[in-house]
């Protein structure tokens, strides 16, 4: 599998779970909002680059099992 084969997976399988987050708890994704607009920048900034730096680690043990 291409890298960019390994990247269109991965923005597939992040678009899947948003898509349910918002179809199956659109209340919730609300609650979540507010939260979020309670953090600082530097806060949310943080938050991003430790989903990001997750998302890498996860996308190359995938990569890594055969996906």
């Amino acid at each position: 599998m291409t890298i960019i084969a390994t990247a269109f997976l991965a923005l597939g399988l992040v678009l899947i779970i948003e898509g349910l987050a918002f179809a199956l708890a659109p209340s919730l994704i609300e609650r979540l909002l507010e939260a979020l607009r309670a953090l600082t920048y530097d806060q949310r900034r943080n938050l991003g680059l430790t989903a990001m730096v997750i998302g890498v680690i996860l996308v190359w043990i995938a990569k890594n099992l055969g996906a």
